[in-house]
């Protein structure tokens, strides 16, 4: 919680070490750009480790990932952040795709929840660190703390500091000042003891440009992440949602998704418009060699990138073609680019999980 006007602002040396411009003048009306604008490139992580992964899981997993970034990188810049002693096995897994590497000490893969929140200003482009814990202090995080910085300072932009713990992944915007939040995951004590939703809005006010959070309940405990909202709802544009429909009665999401849709159907945006609700439902199977009960099997977890859609397939034919349509019709213009992301999945995440959007400055 803000205690004065230059709370998450640091003093002029801090600034400097934080990038060019770092020196944000808190009087700037700010505002995190929709995911479809235009971007200048994507961030990603090559952070795949046998401690976390597992080895039979890790190498799909490194697969899985440069699927991702090869994928991207065909309609705009990747940047990915790689462990110094790791950078010939990325290359091996990249190939010939252009993407950019960048040393960097890591812990994980999740750029969405580690890197900053971009935002613009007037005249100017910062990142937002959240001062990731690791999910709540559910996995080592010492180096992934410090990912932010890193992203920022080699973006070239400014940082805006915070005392509020928020992963990427649990915010969803729409550009013209409304946001998708999960209560599970924002408002859980691992992350902000003792804040309140109002606490947590005039924040995101000053930090993201926000005028209107929809709360989304959400679900605690039973994912890494506490719920995040980009596997429930996503916007195509602003006055349009996408959202996930679990139909497995014996999954966890199977009520939560139903109450989401409750929500979202009688909501408003920061203009007052009433919300135009899409539902996609999850994939009936998945291919079976990487199932388990923290497959992420959903295409809500999708990715913009300039001209594209870089969505999830899982060998449902009847579920990835119905994902694939409606995709297509909400964002026209763009081309829908479905892929194999078995071993992510497999990890609990999905395509957008292991991104960050750098809009245009």
């Amino acid at each position: 919680m803000r205690n004065s006007p230059f709370a998450h602002v640091g003093d002029a040396l801090g600034a400097l070490l934080w990038g060019r411009g770092g020196d944000v003048e808190d009087d700037r009306r700010r505002l995190m750009p929709e995911e479809g604008d235009p971007h200048e490139r994507t961030w990603m992580a090559f952070g795949a480790s046998e401690e976390v992964w597992g080895r039979r899981l890790l190498p799909e997993a490194r697969r899985s990932l440069a699927t991702i970034a090869r994928t991207i990188a065909r309609f705009e810049p990747v940047s990915m952040l790689v462990r110094p002693d790791e950078i010939d096995l990325a290359r091996h897994f990249l190939g010939d795709a252009p993407v950019d590497i960048v040393a960097a000490p890591l812990d994980d893969l999740w750029l969405r929840d580690t890197g900053p929140v971009f935002v613009k200003g007037e005249g100017a482009k910062v990142g937002v660190d959240f001062n990731f814990n690791g999910w709540g202090r559910k996995q080592g995080h010492g180096r992934d703390r410090k990912v932010a910085g890193l992203v920022a300072r080699r973006a070239g932009v400014g940082a805006l500091r915070t005392d509020l713990v928020l992963e990427g992944g649990a915010v969803e915007v729409d550009g013209e000042g409304t946001a998708i939040i999960t209560e599970s995951c924002v408002l859980n004590r691992n992350r902000n003891r003792g804040w309140k939703k109002r606490d947590v809005e005039e924040e995101l006010q000053y930090l993201l440009g926000i005028e209107k959070i929809i709360w989304l309940p959400g679900i605690a405990g039973y994912d890494i992440t506490d719920g995040h909202t980009d596997f429930y709802a996503r916007f195509a544009r602003p006055g349009v949602v996408v959202a996930g429909l679990d139909t497995d009665p014996r999954s966890f999401d199977y009520d939560v998704t139903r109450r989401h849709l409750d929500v979202l159907n009688a909501a408003t945006d920061a203009h007052g418009r009433p919300l135009r609700v899409e539902v996609i439902e999850g994939p009936s199977t998945v291919r079976p060699g990487y199932e388990s009960d923290d497959f992420a099997a959903g295409y809500i977890n999708f990715y913009v990138c300039n001209g594209a859609v870089i969505a999830p397939e899982f060998g449902d034919l009847e579920g990835d073609s119905a994902a694939r349509h409606t995709l297509e019709r909400l964002f026209p213009g763009r081309q829908v680019v479905q892929i194999d992301i078995d071993g992510i999945a497999a990890g609990g995440g999905g395509i957008h999980c292991t991104t960050q959007q750098e809009p245009v400055g």
